[in-house]
This record gives C-alpha cells, sequence and structure tokens, in this order.
C-alpha cells in the first residue's frame, strides 16, 4: 500500500477497422488453459514499461510537468521530451549526489514513503534512469503516467 507509480506505452490497433489491417492472433494461456480473445474486439495494447513504489520526488516530477499541478491518480501522456528532460535531471543528480534536494527533491503525502536523500532516494534513481533510457528506446506507441495511493 501506498504511492505506486507506472510508465505505460499504449499502441492503438483498432483491430474491428479494416482499413487498419490488423491480422493475427492472440494466444495467451493461465495455468495451461487458454484465455480466449477476440481480436477483432481489440482496441490497445498497453504495455507496463514502468514501475515505482514510493519513489515520491519521481511523483512530485511528473505533477509538475506532466500533469500541470494536479497531484491525482488521472492518465497522462508524457512526451518523449518530459522524459529526456526528467533522465537529464536524474543523470545530474546520479552524478553529483549534492543536487538532489534543489533538483529533485522529495514530496510528502499519503503513504508516499521516506522523504530523506539517502540510500533508497538514489537506489530509486538509478531505476528511473533505466526506465526513462528504456521508455525513450521505445519506436511505436505513447507513454503514459499514472500514479495511484
Amino acid at each position: 500500500m501506498g504511492l505506486d507509480m507506472y510508465l505505460t506505452k499504449k499502441n492503438y490497433i483498432g483491430a474491428k477497422f479494416e482499413h487498419n489491417h490488423i491480422t493475427g492472433k492472440i494466444e495467451l494461456f493461465q495455468d495451461g488453459k487458454p484465455i480466449n480473445i477476440n481480436l477483432n474486439r481489440v482496441t490497445y495494447i498497453i504495455e507496463e514499461i514502468g514501475y515505482w513504489c514510493k519513489a515520491n520526488a519521481i511523483h512530485g516530477w511528473f505533477v509538475e510537468n506532466v500533469q500541470d499541478g494536479n497531484n491525482d491518480c488521472n492518465e497522462y501522456y508524457v512526451s518523449d521530451e518530459q522524459i529526456q528532460e526528467l533522465l537529464n535531471i536524474v543523470n545530474k543528480i546520479l552524478e553529483n549526489n549534492s543536487l538532489a534536494e534543489e533538483l529533485l527533491s522529495t514530496q510528502t503525502g499519503f503513504f508516499f514513503g521516506e522523504t530523506d536523500y539517502d540510500e533508497y532516494y538514489f537506489e530509486e534513481l538509478e531505476n528511473t534512469r533505466k526506465i526513462l533510457e528504456n521508455a525513450l528506446k521505445e519506436e511505436d506507441g505513447e507513454i503514459y503516467y499514472q500514479a495511484s495511493w
């Protein structure tokens, strides 16, 4: 329980529309039993490409720079430029830890986790760097951020 944060990639496929030329078969199994998916009813494919737990400084950045200050649980589109901007900040802090409070300050909130600039804070920045670098490599789809608590 607490602040959970997700970066997802959404690909619109609109398989029911012939002009989208979507063909193929979705074959999934759970515990050895098939899960029946009708391709013609699939509109989006959504993949989780990043996850954080209680990385409140990262959440604070998204609230201010992507969500126009709205600290809610809605989903927000994130541009490549925004991803690169956050990655630049993370890299600066990882090169010089003394910049942490100035560039990416911790945030308080309901079960948002610790506000110290400690080992956990910097581990989350390393995790964030990996997530953002991978997100920038995605060639298709749109990236979205959403948090819940």
